[in-house]
């Protein structure tokens, strides 16, 4: 009989939905890692916080389930170069995530962040022009700065860096909505819900092309700082930056430059550098800026979603069958 080790320990009622699988599986759910050390000797699958000094108890690991999606704060050298497989819950987040970047594109091109300032002031202002039209006739030629200030998404360009669930997703929406979509992504073949889409050759053009550029890219050893200052400047200086992938890959000061020399119109972050944000960092003040506190995976499906593929890839684990979201450890996803 296969024998799984938990640890931490899982809630009563997780474990017992756990136990209801009638898999021929031993589960052994530690509270104590001295435990856990004890009892992954002879343990073939494991779920928890994996640490180097119970890798290195283990004598026949098979298979590891880490219980987040990101990887950065969970891989270290030996797990990558250890043979047993290890699975990640990402896929879990896809459309919660597109319903939060498109809260932010939809502000943007309706300058919803400026009118929710001017709001708090008691200030009337259309954007593009101080005073509201009372006589307008609408027809070609009769455009004003007001008009141009609001954008409409059918006529916009969203480019997507990062095309796994999320990624596709978020195009999904934008595909729904008339966007053009543009996609770069080097480890994947061109999904259907993007317009063009190329892998890191094609970086250039995204940047160029993008009224709203999202990042949705895993934070590994070839993103970190990606998004820097050079990269930036390549953007339109009408669009747009949102960040839902990990904070690292953008270097804030670098951010904070482009947007206070106007090199792009605006960024909106829920993932940070830095977190929590510096009280006095400088992005709290920036007007053209949309700051969440990394909540954009945030909704009452999640956990549900989390115990499902727990339970499925433990049924797996137990029947032999192939594991669902198995990682390629040197890549980090």
């Amino acid at each position: 009989m296969k024998k799984l080790v938990l640890h931490p320990a899982l809630d009563d009622e997780r474990l017992q939905q756990i136990e209801q699988l009638h898999c021929e599986l031993k589960i052994v759910n530690c509270s104590q890692l001295a435990d856990a050390i004890r009892e992954i000797r002879e343990a073939d699958g494991f779920y928890g916080k994996m640490l180097p000094e119970l890798l290195q108890a283990s004598t026949q690991l098979r298979w590891i389930q880490s219980p987040t999606a990101s990887l950065e704060h969970y891989l270290f050298p030996e797990l990558i170069e250890h043979p047993a497989q290890l699975t990640n819950m990402r896929g879990l987040f896809h459309d919660v995530i597109a319903d939060q970047v498109f809260a932010y594109i939809l502000m943007f091109a309706r300058r919803m962040h400026i009118y929710l300032a001017q709001q708090l002031q008691q200030r009337w202002a259309p954007v593009g022009g101080e005073n509201a039209r009372a006589d307008y006739a609408v027809g070609p030629g009769n455009e004003t700065s007001m008009d141009r200030a609001h954008q409409q998404l059918a006529d916009a360009t969203l480019g997507i860096f990062g095309l796994g669930s999320i990624g596709q997703e978020i195009a999904r929406y934008g595909k729904r909505l008339g966007m053009n979509v543009i996609g770069v992504d080097p480890y994947c073949e061109r999904p259907d819900c993007v317009d063009d889409f190329g892998n890191l050759s094609f970086l250039d053009e995204l940047l160029e092309q993008s009224d709203f550029l999202v990042i949705a890219a895993p934070h590994t050893p070839e993103t970190e700082g990606f998004f820097n200052l050079n990269r930036i400047q390549k953007m339109k200086p009408s669009a747009f930056l949102i960040n839902i992938g990990r904070g690292v890959i953008v270097p804030l000061d670098d951010l904070v430059q482009a947007l206070q020399t106007e090199t792009i119109a605006g960024a909106a972050l829920d993932v940070f550098e830095i977190e929590p944000l510096p009280e006095h960092h400088p992005l709290w003040l920036l007007p053209n800026v949309i700051l969440t506190p990394h909540i954009a995976a945030c909704t009452p499906k999640v956990p549900q979603r989390h115990l499902e593929l727990l339970l499925e890839n433990i049924r797996r684990f137990a029947n032999d069958e192939p594991l669902l979201n198995v990682v390629n450890k040197a890549l980090w996803f």
